[in-house]
């Protein structure tokens, strides 16, 4: 199923905010708790509440640092 191009943005910001919550947050409980038995479930909550906030950030910011890329490169 494809989605209207006007969506791109929105879709762009949900798929790229949820793959960085997904790396980050692996990354930071791994490093702090180490892996164990409740890695997964304490992995997905974590996912789960840091997204929501991720989400309209990179909505809110990525236009701006489109800007600031172009003034920056030829």
């Amino acid at each position: 199923m494809k989605m209207p191009a006007r969506y791109a943005p929105i879709l762009f910001g949900a798929l790229l905010s949820a793959i960085m919550v997904a790396i980050v947050s692996a990354f930071v409980l791994a490093s702090s708790q180490g892996i164990h038995a409740g890695f997964p479930a304490q992995w997905a909550r974590s996912c789960m509440t840091t997204w929501p906030v991720a989400f309209p950030t990179v909505l809110l910011v990525a236009p701006w640092v489109r800007r600031v890329v172009g003034r920056m490169t030829a």
